[in-house]
């Protein structure tokens, strides 16, 4: 190295250092002549100090030492939280606000020259603009009006930041906070008001339980009520059965005083039946039983069999086990009048089983309305029981 210095002349060193010099000056001039923007970025030029042009994304030549980047503007949506700030509500209440603001670059060159920092202008804008919206509300229409609040907020950012080439997307109230005082009354108030709620809820339950609970009672007397009306009909049509079909047996049966006193005899034990009874209670036709009771046993006088049941007694019979039901008037004439024809003919078969003509002229002046005839033979006397002709005859 000393060798090769001491080889060179004052000449060569100059020429050496110019060549340095001129490699140097090339990289800067090059350097500052091309530039690259990134994508949604804008950088703005300018020349001997006055705006030029903006440049996008890409590659650009520029004129060195001539032409200088003055910004570089992002063009992406920003996003921006501003501090809690005090604000006075219209019933004068202190709340703390803070707000978020999404915005977007639409303008570079107005939001370089117009405006020297506009993310302080639009935190300015936004204190201002929430204090006039929040100071004609009270606290309840704050704290449950947040979407007209924030609507109000980018109506007013919006218009006042167009001019500066910067476009308000949203606005958004991120915490409303009152003092720790009204705090505790809003607490107070919500847990009454949830305490009521609850009270309501449950007294409208207790009203329905107990409105349920009467409509079963109701339904249940209803059907107990219905259940014993159908037992009641039942069970009076079953005794009007049971009466109609011990009236048909007495009749078939042709009951007669000895059949009375078979009865009375069969009561007398059920009379005593009582162990407070200190009274017994004769009935006055009980000597005329005693009476009969010396038949009651006995053959039949004059060897006689009973009476076969007729015509009318028959027809009887059948209608003994039918349904209990109203039936025509028509239809029950007809049937009263088929009745008294059957007993008719039977009394004039009787009246001639016992050896004398039927006598019509007699038998109608036996009724009480009909008048006696003048012509007519005097009635023969009514014989005494066990006397004359059986019951089978005219009388």
């Amino acid at each position: 190295m000393t060798e090769v210095t001491e080889g060179m002349t004052p000449g060569t060193g100059v020429l050496l250092l110019f060549a340095v010099a001129v490699v140097v000056f090339a990289v800067v001039v090059l350097r500052k002549s091309i530039r690259i923007v990134p994508q949604a970025q804008a950088w703005l030029v300018e020349r001997l100090g006055r705006y030029q042009r903006t440049l996008s994304a890409g590659i650009h030549l520029l004129i060195p030492f001539v032409d200088k980047v003055r910004a570089n503007v992002d063009l992406r949506e920003q996003v921006v939280s501003f501090p809690p700030q005090p604000v006075i509500t219209s019933d004068n209440l202190v709340v703390s606000i803070d707000t978020v603001i999404y915005f977007q670059v639409t303008n570079p060159v107005a939001a370089v020259y117009e405006i020297a920092n506009y993310i302080q202008g639009i935190e300015q804008l936004t204190v201002t603009t929430l204090r006039n919206v929040i100071g004609s509300m009270d606290l309840e229409q704050t704290l449950t009006s947040r979407d007209q609040i924030n609507g109000q907020l980018r109506g007013v950012l919006d218009e006042a930041t167009g001019r500066w080439g910067i476009s308000v997307r949203r606005v958004e109230l991120k915490a409303i906070d009152p003092p720790s005082s009204v705090q505790d009354s809003m607490e107070k108030q919500m847990r009454a008001e949830r305490d009521r709620r609850a009270a309501i809820l449950t007294a409208e339950g207790i009203k329905q339980s107990q409105i349920l609970k009467a409509e079963g009672e109701k339904q249940a007397a209803i059907l107990t009520a219905e259940g014993q009306a159908q037992a009641s009909i039942l069970k009076a049509q079953g005794d009007s059965r049971a009466i109609l079909q011990v009236f048909d047996a007495i009749h078939e049966g042709d009951a007669d005083p000895k059949l009375l006193a078979y009865q009375y005899l069969q009561m007398l034990p059920q009379l005593a039946q009582g162990p407070s009874s200190k009274l017994w209670i004769i009935p006055a036709e009980f000597t005329e039983a005693l009476a009969g009771m010396g038949k009651a046993f006995g053959p039949a006088e004059g060897g006689k069999t009973p009476r076969q049941p007729n015509a009318a007694t028959r027809a009887l019979a059948s209608m003994a086990f039918g349904e209990v039901s109203l039936e025509d008037p028509a239809e029950a004439l007809r049937r009263a009048r088929g009745a008294a024809d059957a007993a008719t003919t039977d009394a004039s078969q009787a009246g001639t089983g016992t050896g004398l003509p039927f006598n019509p002229a007699q038998a109608a002046g036996q009724a009480p309305s009909a008048p006696r005839h003048a012509d007519a033979p005097p009635i023969p006397p009514r014989p005494a029981p066990g006397e004359g002709p059986t019951s089978d005859g005219p009388y």
